[in-house]
């Protein structure tokens, strides 16, 4: 099977809209949505509906902490920036919109891949994977063979083998690469919506569990567009600013 895994699409439906048709163009026989739906994007309703659309239609939706955030009301420990597009989006969603994000799972297993947005220990505690220590603790969390998180906005990859030695990879985007089983795996996906990996071309990850290989891969989009809209919402100007740097 193959699997678009999208992370961090943030209320950038331009960007949303791009993978999604890539990912259809690239055979995609499913689709994740790995969490933080909105926040930080000037268009969450759009992105709902079409999220809902999509989870009619087979895909799968988690939980991330924006989507959290934005369904309650609350930033807790989120900067000024977050907090104020957090506030905003929460006043842009009908009663129904929050309802749909509050009720989405933090984490689902498919042909035994973990997939969770921010890392397995605990998921609903937010914790980042931006290093090995990080890496190994989600690691030890699961028995899973590949586990798929987002949250970081920057790709990467760690490998666990059976000695028990972790090595961390910086993938290469277009490049499959090949998911030995005799190892264990967490492929950390860039951001659709944000990326903070100095590329501002949307990403999202391709897994194919037949083989098994991941593939990140970069999307351009309208990025002129989703950040006009930024700014014409009022909300915080780094936050369209930052589209154009990818970071």
């Amino acid at each position: 099977m193959r699997i678009a895994i999208l992370a961090d699409i943030h209320g950038n439906l331009e960007a949303f809209r791009a993978c999604l048709e890539h990912a259809r163009t690239g055979g995609a026989d499913r689709v994740v949505l790995l969490g933080d739906l909105v926040g930080y994007g000037a268009d969450p309703e759009a992105v709902l509906d079409l999220a809902v659309q999509e989870v009619a239609a087979g895909a799968l939706a988690l939980l991330g902490n924006h989507d959290e955030a934005a369904a309650a009301g609350r930033s807790p420990g989120m900067n000024d920036v977050a907090a104020a597009a957090i506030a905003w989006t929460h006043r842009r969603l009908d009663p129904g919109q929050r309802r749909f994000l509050a009720g989405l799972p933090l984490s689902a297993e498919i042909e035994g891949c973990l997939l969770v947005h921010a890392e397995a220990s605990d998921p609903g505690a937010w914790h980042y994977v931006t290093d090995a220590e990080a890496a190994r603790r989600s690691l030890d969390a699961t028995e899973a063979a590949i586990t798929v998180c987002g949250h970081v906005h920057r790709p990467a990859l760690y490998s666990l083998g059976e000695s028990g030695k972790l090595t961390p990879f910086r993938p290469v985007t277009g490049a499959p690469v090949p998911l030995a089983r005799s190892r264990r795996w967490l492929a950390v996906l860039g951001a659709v919506g944000q990326p903070r990996d100095s590329n501002p071309a949307a990403c999202y990850g391709m897994l194919d569990t037949t083989t098994p290989e991941i593939t990140w891969v970069r999307v351009p989009y309208d990025i002129a567009a989703a950040a006009s809209k930024i700014r014409a919402a009022g909300l915080p100007e780094r936050l369209a600013d930052r589209l154009f740097l990818g970071r």
